[in-house]
């Protein structure tokens, strides 16, 4: 009874045609993983009772020497079933338990911005397990086009932390796709941090503020950290199989780098000769904006915010680095919201996942 990981097989006559062959070729040079493509794993059952049977079976995941497993159907006894049951949510229980720091205390009620005299210098920093995390329930986007009707990205994780100078909010979300590059019909992963531009009692609307409520919005995307990270802003590196027979401002006799070249080459490049705020290269992969309601989304005039993001084969984890909310103080409370773009789902704009308004405690420094 020893396998490494687990898998469902489903076995059918015409596998095995009265012939043992494939069994016995299986045991003789089994599979390195069961998460290998193909394979059947190792049983006390005969080819021939194999034969009989239609029925899903499950390898027991005792990790131990690789190709072996005590394979079981489903119509076992009472105690297989509940073994298979058990082993199946812990399977579950330790997928999806890498979203959080381990043992990182949690705020049902609201995010908990701790106060710390130096705030965590990155995301993997061991000062977030000690952070409380705030499960944020994430919500359609179907009040105003272009609507998000069908739900993706259910939760993002949040953990916060301040020095009273600024405010870093580490993001974490499931989302076992990469979408970083950029194109027609290609849609990048992203999240954002919305905060009242003014702490007042009558807070704007969640949905991007409103009419002389302004919100202040930090956007963090891949497609911009992917630039951050070192992917280049021209035709190969986005579309690697395109060939570019010329580009006069490539020609030899130009130095590069030079004002003459880099004036030629914004030529070719109408957004970036436009100032147009998303045209690359970028210093960071974070834009911080203003809106007034939708469909108001600005630039701010400075872009005052940093952040970094990383992908795993479990999804995003962000943190966003913003100045302490305008006109709050520690100790105080105020809103704070979030957005969730899943590019795979060909979310953008306002097509995304968001929450309403949730409190916001800052900490105290006393």
């Amino acid at each position: 009874m020893k396998a490494r990981g687990f898998a469902w097989i489903r076995n059918y006559p015409s596998q095995f045609s009265g012939d043992a062959a494939p069994l016995a070729e299986h045991r003789l040079n089994p599979p390195l993983s069961p998460f290998s493509k193909g394979g059947f794993y190792q049983s006390r059952e005969t080819a021939s009772q194999l034969q009989l049977s239609r029925k899903p079976r499950f390898s027991v995941p005792l990790f131990d020497k690789e190709g072996l497993g005590e394979v079981f159907s489903n119509e076992g006894s009472a105690f297989y079933r509940s073994t298979v049951s058990i082993l199946m949510a812990l399977l579950v229980a330790i997928i999806f338990s890498g979203c959080t720091p381990k043992g990182a205390p949690v705020s049902e009620s609201e995010v908990k911005a701790v106060f710390e005299k130096t705030i965590p210098s990155n995301l993997d920093d061991k000062a977030w397990a000690q952070i409380p995390v705030h499960h944020a329930k994430l919500l359609l986007q179907d009040m105003v086009e272009p609507r998000l009707m069908q739900a993706s990205t259910g939760i993002v994780d949040v953990q916060s932390v301040t020095d009273g100078q600024k405010i870093i909010f580490r993001l974490e979300w499931n989302d076992p796709t990469l979408d970083d590059v950029p194109g027609p019909g290609r849609f990048g992963d992203a999240v954002a941090v919305q905060l009242p531009a003014a702490p007042t009692p009558d807070i704007p609307a969640p949905q991007m503020g409103e009419n002389g409520k302004p919100v202040e919005i930090t956007y963090w995307s891949a497609i911009f950290q992917a630039m951050v990270n070192g992917r280049k802003d021209d035709i190969q590196a986005i579309y690697p199989y395109a060939n570019v027979g010329h580009y006069p401002f490539e020609a030899a006799p130009l130095k590069q780098g030079s004002a003459t070249q880099q004036e030629m080459a914004k030529r070719y490049a109408p957004a970036r000769s436009l100032e147009n705020p998303m045209s690359g290269p970028r210093p960071v992969p974070v834009q911080d904006l203003i809106a007034e309601g939708p469909g108001t989304l600005r630039a701010a005039d400075k872009n005052l915010s940093n952040g970094s993001g990383k992908h795993s084969q479990a999804g995003w984890t962000v943190v966003i680095v913003r100045p302490f909310p305008t006109g709050a103080q520690l100790g105080g409370r105020t809103q704070v919201a979030f957005a969730v773009w899943e590019g795979s789902h060909q979310e953008v704009g306002a097509k995304k996942m968001r929450t309403a308004w949730i409190p916001l405690s800052l900490g105290s420094s006393k």
